[in-house]
């Protein structure tokens, strides 16, 4: 399905600056939680990202989308790529670690695979990817610490909620293959993002209410980053970068983010993640490092 493309050094450093600001990320979404609700948190993101997105399209005159099956498919897209996932993760950050967290964001790469080969052809389970696969889930399980799910606390629903996060995000890739390729990388992210802060806004008014805008300076930095930053931002350079070094070698941004997340939880919430997540996430950067070669070779 991709063809196998070399990385450049300027490539390389483009797949690094995108792990790293996604990295950066979760603890941004944290810092936030310590000030405003999980949904208003979400709502801040899709609502300001649609915006700056919106604001590049129209610099760059491209055409908006009039048809509504278009905008239907952007809706949908929107719940399974950002409401869903960006609000059970966002509660999950309130239980878990930041840097437990991106660990087990990583699963999202497991699910993908799994399902790409339950809807595509071309998606095939060969003994590389069910190897990868394996370790992968391996790897979340001794993460999580299976054996800690004997008595269910707020800790372990909130990792449930984060996995459940990234089942849906691997739900949203399958929506945009079948439905969304013909459609250009800014006008796909503002769209779906567009009909995310759609569906939020009813959410967050039922739940949260109205929105204050008196917050902490340091919040609002907080949702600049999380929003322009690593949201409208990020779709921008994860496109470019898939666009040179294919869907294989942009899985490595995987491998970037946690060792990111963990250090900035360290540092700046003194987050200390126990010896099995490390073991963990070795085990599953090297099933995900599996899958990125197996893919690669497509």
């Amino acid at each position: 399905m991709t063809s196998q493309k070399t990385l450049t050094a300027r490539t390389w450093s483009e797949l690094i600056l995108l792990g790293v600001i996604w990295g950066m990320s979760f603890l941004a979404i944290r810092i936030a939680l310590d000030t405003i609700p999980v949904i208003t948190s979400v709502f801040h993101r899709v609502f300001w990202a649609a915006l700056a997105l919106w604001i590049v399209i129209i610099f760059q005159r491209q055409p908006v989308p009039s048809d509504p099956k278009v905008w239907g498919i952007f809706l949908i897209m929107g719940l399974l790529n950002n409401v869903l996932p960006f609000s059970l993760m966002a509660w999950g950050q309130l239980y878990v670690e930041t840097g437990l967290t991106s660990i087990l964001n990583a699963a999202t790469a497991i699910f993908g695979v799994l399902l790409a080969a339950l809807f595509f052809r071309d998606e095939r389970l060969t003994k590389t990817r069910l190897l990868g696969v394996g370790l992968g889930f391996l790897g979340v399980s001794i993460t999580i610490g299976l054996r800690q799910f004997s008595n269910l606390n707020p800790s372990n629903l909130g990792q449930v909620a984060i996995l459940a996060g990234t089942l849906s995000y691997a739900f949203a890739a399958i929506w945009a293959r079948i439905h969304m390729s013909t459609l250009p990388p800014q006008i796909a992210a503002a769209g779906m993002l567009t009909g995310s802060a759609i569906l939020m806004t009813p959410v967050m008014l039922l739940v949260d209410g109205v929105p204050t805008f008196t917050l902490p300076l340091q919040t609002w930095l907080a949702i600049a980053y999380y929003a322009l930053l690593a949201t409208a931002g990020a779709y921008l350079l994860y496109y470019r970068v898939l666009q040179q070094a294919g869907s294989g070698n942009v899985l490595l941004v995987t491998l970037i983010i946690p060792p990111i997340a963990i250090l900035m939880g360290a540092l700046v919430r003194d987050e200390a993640l126990p010896p099995r997540a490390f073991i963990g996430f070795t085990i599953l950067a090297i099933g995900l490092l599996i899958l990125s070669r197996s893919r690669r070779r497509d």
